[in-house]
């Protein structure tokens, strides 16, 4: 039975990772960071780092891992709509989007961890080891060839992926440690493949194109990061489960080398190169439980985090022939402050086959995008987000929709989770940007759906 499981979690594996549903996500939070990658986290306002008791604990902290049974496997999707609005000084309105209504193909992550006395090592009891495929860096924003700001920008696109393997020791019944690699890569599947900033030619360019010529850089690297956390339990239930959880989360940046074209009207002119520098994220929190026991569940958690973003000076496109289209940045840092709940009614008399979540969380997320280098490819500002979300997990005797097992498969158990958020962008005034076209009014508004699929074997 082990061998089937194994097995049929490998095709599973295989087939999403081959899956051009798994797309990065368009969603802009804290400059470019992708706080959401389950929805189980995306109920709670992604106030997740200190339970980390799913497989998404390979994003949220890897030293979570060490708290999951057996084999586990999670795949998600989201469903991430919005509007992009600028009213200029100079008088026109620009509406931007994230690609269409809803952004397609959604974006997805897929999650598997192991606790190797599952697959047979039965001597290294205190072991896990997990694999994540997610994109916590990305954008996708599109506006109109004909607006005013075309000349700065029609369009952006990073479609980057992150490869964890992952691995987590529990050093005793209180402390746990963590980490992994972040492998950036692109892939052909995903979008274009590579990076890619558009504009349209402005009239009087130092290159001679004629006004209005569609203008493309692009670039593609695989980059290697890490990832070091701590699990802290230093309460536990008669029934030695955490009724107080700490944790703390690193991870470390890494530098895209992108190299690839600058394009006219889809002609190559010359080879391009540019830089992004990923920003060191530091993660504190902690979650309590005031009450756990058979029948119901209730956790608390507040995270805070620090990004690092002051590496990201400029985006400069480095040509083949000599020349230099400058692009500053000047990113500076940020602070995000994310608070969640869950309520957990353990097989309800109503439902004795399941348990179920009732989720809710807040974000304030600070910007590190100054007014003056504020770009259309990224007008990110400060935001509230309010979120709700719901968890079923069925188990012994309960039937999946009605018609699958809970215990089929050789599993233990299946679960759904659901959960939509509203981030509410604060309207950013721009009086002093670099780019003149770009002073007025810039605001935000994203919604978003989230599903995962558990299973525990």
């Amino acid at each position: 039975m082990r061998t089937q499981t194994i097995r049929l979690l490998l095709y599973a594996t295989l087939f999403l990772l081959a899956n051009p549903f798994l797309s990065p996500s368009p969603l802009f939070a804290e400059g470019f960071r992708v706080l959401d990658h389950g929805a189980a986290a995306t109920g709670q306002g992604a106030a997740f780092s200190a339970q980390a008791d799913n497989p998404s604990a390979v994003h949220y902290n890897p030293a979570g891992m060490t708290q999951l049974e057996g084999i586990q496997f999670s795949t998600g999707t989201l469903l991430i709509g919005g509007s992009l609005r600028f009213n200029s000084d100079s008088g026109p309105k620009v509406k931007g989007s994230l690609g269409s209504t809803v952004s397609n193909p959604p974006p997805s992550t897929l999650f598997l961890t192991a606790h190797l006395p599952a697959l047979g090592l039965t001597n290294l009891p205190n072991w896990t080891v997990g694999v994540g495929l997610t994109s916590p860096f990305a954008l996708q924003v599109k506006y109109p060839d004909n607006s005013l700001i075309a000349p700065i920008s029609t369009m952006a696109a990073l479609p980057l992926i992150d490869i964890k393997p992952t691995l987590a020791y529990k050093v005793n019944d209180y402390i746990a440690i963590g980490g992994g690699l972040d492998i950036y890569t692109f892939a052909d599947f995903l979008g274009e493949g590579h990076a890619e900033i558009q504009q349209n030619a402005a009239p009087g360019n130092a290159f001679g194109i004629p006004a209005g010529t569609n203008l493309e850089g692009n670039g593609r690297d695989t980059a290697l990061g890490f990832n070091a956390s701590l699990l802290w339990t230093p309460f536990r239930t008669a029934q030695g489960l955490p009724q107080l959880n700490a944790g703390f989360v690193y991870r470390h940046g890494a530098d895209l080398d992108l190299h690839g074209d600058f394009l006219a009207g889809g002609t190559r002119l010359a080879g391009a190169q540019t830089t992004i520098e990923l920003p060191d994220v530091y993660t504190w929190a902690i979650a309590a439980w005031p009450i756990r026991n058979l029948q119901r569940e209730w956790k608390v958690e507040v995270d805070v985090e620090y990004a690092d973003w002051t590496d990201f000076e400029d985006l400069n496109l480095n040509l083949s022939n000599g020349a230099t289209i400058s692009n500053r940045r000047n990113y500076g840092d940020a602070w995000v402050v994310l608070v969640g709940t869950e309520y957990v009614l353990l097989s309800p008399s109503f439902l004795p086959q399941w348990d179920v979540s009732f989720r809710s969380g807040y974000v304030r997320s600070e910007t590190p995008v100054r007014s003056r280098t504020l770009d259309p490819s990224n007008p990110d500002s400060d935001f509230n987000a309010f979120s709700v979300g719901l968890g079923f997990l069925c188990h012994t005797g309960g039937h999946f929709l009605g018609i699958l097992p809970c215990t089929g498969l050789g599993g233990k158990a299946i679960g759904l989770d659901l959960a939509y958020q509203v981030l509410l962008y604060e309207a950013r005034n721009i009086k002093n940007n670099q780019q003149p076209l770009l002073n007025g009014t810039w605001d935000t508004t994203i919604h978003v759906g989230a599903v995962s699929l558990r299973l525990m074997f």
